[in-house]
């Protein structure tokens, strides 16, 4: 099993006369093993809060997981691969601690990994996870037969600090993530698939199966807990992310995945059909907020918002507010009318994030944290 012993950094105190001086001593770890040779890397002293993990940053360029990359080139909408990675953390917690645990981006799978198992299967290619088909003499059916399923695979780990001042892999999670539609072309044609949820659910618990027995004959994954998620992306040109469908946990003795659990979550944009129709509450709310905001700047260009649920309650809300400023002074008063707004219509029960634009850059930021009495507020110069 792979461990990082732990070095202390003596900390440098910087002072001046504005400045406050912090205690700022991270820590150094060295990682050891058949093919790690005492690679050096940090654990920052501070997270920024309890429910955050603290990152192992590691101090070799080679050694960053290449999961970002083959997210970004794989994903076609750029809120899917937000909530893939960030969603993939937040499910892990349930798994394994911020409390406990530090967090490093997955160390195991390598780039030739993750695209062998991403790509089709064939001859060349026996790991390929997706169905075989030569696409070079593949009919319209033929595609529509054997679609893509799975886009991209991504892998985070969880290390714990033992008792002889060393930290170690103590978990590890694997992110599925599978297509609700197929873009493919034939006979030079653009065309699209879709792929039931049930489907692609299906397909997803049958690459966990897979997945897991390629991980347990790595040697840094036997004798570890795996948590698999499978999560459902949204098509290319959505103004929403997808979401995550079920989520399993394996213990570290076992070499097959039994139970899964259910996942209910949902991002919703605002204004839109599914609001009117499965949020009318909160469709209304934004409707009003919108009336309020528009009361002050009659010619404001429009506002969308995306809300998130876990299990049909709303958790967090993103608004966007794009508007033509004169000057300064304009979004000070505008940012501040918002804020009275945010204050007035929104409940402390879910998060609540403001963003004003005008044209291409943000003028200011307002966020509002569950239980936090006032909200932050940010305004550019």
């Amino acid at each position: 099993m792979r461990k990082l012993h732990l070095l202390l950094l003596s900390s440098l105190l910087l002072v001046s006369a504005c400045t406050p001086v912090y205690d700022n001593t991270d820590e150094v770890v060295r990682e050891t093993g058949s093919d790690n040779n005492n690679q050096s890397a940090i654990i920052p002293n501070y997270s920024l809060s309890d429910q955050t993990y603290r990152m192992i940053l590691t101090e070799d360029s080679a050694k960053v997981s290449s999961a970002p990359g083959v997210t970004t080139n794989q994903m076609d909408n750029r809120l899917d691969i937000a909530a893939f990675e960030n969603g993939l953390r937040r499910h892990s917690k349930e798994y394994f601690s911020p409390k406990k645990y530090y967090f490093q981006p997955g160390q195991t799978l390598t780039d030739s990994d993750l695209l062998n198992w991403l790509s089709r299967k064939s001859e060349d290619n026996p790991k390929g996870l997706n169905p075989v088909l030569d696409e070079d003499k593949a009919s319209e059916k033929d595609f529509r037969s054997k679609p893509r399923y799975i886009s991209n695979i991504i892998e985070q780990d969880y290390l714990v600090r033992k008792e002889d001042n060393v930290v170690e892999v103590a978990g590890v999670t694997i992110g599925i993530s599978m297509r609700s539609v197929y873009n493919f072309t034939a006979d030079g044609r653009e065309y699209s698939e879709n792929l039931s949820t049930e489907k692609v659910l299906a397909k997803g618990k049958e690459y966990a199966n897979t997945i897991l027995k390629r991980l347990r004959e790595k040697e840094t994954l036997q004798g570890v807990p795996i948590v698999f998620a499978i999560f459902e992306e949204e098509r290319d040109n959505a103004k929403t992310a997808g979401n995550f469908l079920s989520k399993t946990y394996v213990e570290a003795s076992e070499n097959s995945i039994g139970d899964w659990k259910s996942i209910q979550e949902n991002y919703v944009l605002f204004p839109s059909d599914e609001a009117e129709e499965n949020y009318f509450d909160h469709a209304k709310l934004f409707s009003d907020f919108r009336v309020q905001v528009s009361d002050y700047f009659p010619n404001f260009v429009g506002m969308i918002a995306n809300g998130f649920y876990i299990d049909q309650e709303l958790k967090k809300v993103e608004i966007d507010i794009p508007i033509q400023f004169r000057s300064q002074s304009e979004v000070v008063g505008f940012t501040q009318y918002i804020y009275s707004l945010v204050m007035e219509m929104f409940e402390d029960h879910y998060a609540v994030q403001v963003r004003i634009k005008s044209m291409d850059q943000q003028e200011s930021l307002i966020v509002k944290e569950p239980g936090n009495e006032k909200p932050y507020i940010y305004i550019y110069d």
